[in-house]
C-alpha cells in the first residue's frame, strides 16, 4: 500500500471518529459551552455539511445518529476502497 493511501485512510478514520464522538457527545447531552465539545460538534458540522440535513427525522439524537453516521460510514467506505485500489497498482 502507498504512502498516499496510507494517508487517506488515516484521515477517513480520523474524520469517522470526530464524527463518532459528536454523536455519542450530542446522544449523551454533553454540555454544549464546553470549548472540547464545541470543537467537536464544529469539525462535525463541517465533515457533515452533505449528509447533516439528508433525513427529516422528528427526535433530534436519531436524527444526528443517522446523518452523522452516514457521513462517517462513507469517509471509512471511500478510505478503504482507496486503499484497496491502490494495492491493485
Amino acid at each position: 500500500m502507498s504512502g498516499i493511501a496510507r494517508l487517506i485512510r488515516l484521515l477517513a478514520h480520523v474524520a469517522a471518529t470526530i464524527l463518532v464522538v459528536w454523536i455519542l457527545l450530542f446522544v449523551f447531552d454533553a454540555n454544549r459551552a464546553n470549548d472540547v465539545v464545541h470543537w467537536f460538534q464544529d469539525a462535525a458540522d463541517w465533515l457533515a455539511t452533505w449528509s447533516r440535513n439528508l433525513f427529516s427525522i422528528d427526535n433530534a439524537k436519531l436524527r444526528t445518529t443517522v446523518n452523522y453516521g452516514l457521513a462517517a460510514v462513507v469517509y471509512v467506505f471511500v478510505g478503504g476502497l482507496v486503499t484497496r485500489v491502490s494495492r491493485r497498482d
